[in-house]
């Protein structure tokens, strides 16, 4: 057959992803490798930077610029929408000390969550902000059960499309239309669903949306998305000033100014133009492939992953509900430590995380079928070595 005739998918795993022989990558929850493309950008965005400088910063302000569409793309808004940050982490800090609390309001979250979008909220005790937790591993309905903790105080709602550890997926369109009847606000981390599933601001009805390129959407550490809904922009009060956030950007001697009336009023800075570089390509990629069909080579990957653990006799901790979860399939083995478990993997470099109380499996579209059956047989043997020790 010829090799055009294969899907892009396919063609894309062999030319894009040149992992080292013998590695088993399973770590897209956490850090994901570059495809080529990104390399090739950064590479010649450096040449660039030793030969000319500063010269084509103009073609640098293009790239920018096609960032933001691809990423307004990705949840389906407007260019204008979308802010580039440093991470989710400062994406979050933006709106929670951004909103004008009063003591004795609530937000709503889940226990489990990453200490990002947990810390940044407890400290909004010192605000007279309470927080009311979920806990999962008590919940068979985590969407009721958080609408449950609401009250007449609550202002938020804080979660993560997908949570890290274990993978479960929320019904977001189904929590945020009960936020909108409410009038509660629903913030929503996405990073570990961007550039793995679709996602649309639209259907999920979510205020705030932030997450970091470096998981799913294959880019580098440092840059991050942040939406914040139209009406409510400039109902956030701002902490960080300088002279890209305001408008008419371009007059550095004008002496009265007001913020960007787009999103760009939350980015105080220089952006990141070596990450944007990066991010760019890797958005490139993914969308050329199509999202839509990202998820689905993911879903399958998910599926074989679970096949296996179950033929081995371990224990599945992700849902097995295809609509309940994304690319992360977690597991631990009745009777072996999961942390030795996994420190035993990473040495025979099967790259994933122990988290949830297993090991975290999470292939990406172009991860081979070798991969996946290679990384549960080693985690057979090194169960067995495990359990002579």
């Amino acid at each position: 057959m010829a090799a055009s005739s294969q899907p892009p998918s396919r063609l894309i795993m062999h030319s894009e992803f040149p992992l080292a022989p013998g590695l088993h990558y399973l770590n897209h929850a956490g850090v994901a490798p570059w495809p080529r493309r990104a390399v090739a950008a950064v590479t010649a965005f450096a040449n660039e930077n030793a030969t000319t400088g500063a010269e084509r910063y103009p073609e640098w302000s293009s790239t920018e610029q096609r960032l933001r569409e691809r990423l307004a793309r990705l949840i389906e808004v407007s260019p204008g929408d979308i802010a580039l940050v440093k991470s989710t982490s400062e994406a979050l800090s933006i709106i929670a000390y951004g909103l004008r609390w009063r003591a004795g309001e609530n937000i709503v979250g889940i226990t489990q969550e990453f200490p990002s979008n947990r810390v940044v909220w407890e400290s909004l005790a010192a605000r007279g902000v309470g927080l009311k937790l979920l806990d999962l591993d008590a919940s068979q309905n985590p969407e009721d059960d958080l609408l449950g903790l609401c009250d007449e105080s609550t202002r938020l709602i804080a979660v993560s499309s997908v949570q890290y550890a274990r993978g479960l997926r929320l019904d977001l369109p189904r929590l945020g239309a009960a936020c909108r009847a409410r009038g509660i606000l629903l913030c929503v981390d996405a990073i570990q669903s961007l550039g793995a599933l679709p996602f649309s601001v639209g259907e999920t009805a979510a205020h705030f949306v932030v997450a970091d390129g470096h998981k799913w959407m294959l880019g580098p550490e440092g840059v991050a998305l942040l939406y914040v809904d139209p009406h409510l922009r400039d109902q956030l009060d701002l902490y960080q000033y300088g002279w890209h956030m305001v408008a008419d950007r371009g007059h550095f001697e004008r002496k009265d100014w007001t913020p960007a009336a787009d999103a760009t009023r939350f980015e105080c800075g220089s952006p990141n133009t070596l990450g944007i570089h990066a991010l760019e390509a890797s958005l490139a990629l993914l969308q050329e492939v199509g999202i839509a069909q990202v998820a689905t080579e993911i879903g399958e990957r998910a599926t074989r992953l679970i096949e296996l653990v179950d033929a081995q006799g371990f224990e599945l901790l992700s849902p097995r509900a295809p609509e309940r979860r994304a690319g992360i399939i977690t597991f631990r083995i009745p009777g072996i430590s999961s942390e030795l478990l996994y420190h035993k993997l990473m040495g025979q470099r099967v790259i994933c995380a122990h988290r949830g109380g297993g090991v975290r499996l999470s292939p990406h579209f172009y991860t081979t079928q070798e991969t996946l059956d290679g990384a549960i047989a080693l985690a057979a043997a090194a169960a067995s070595d495990l359990g002579k020790a």
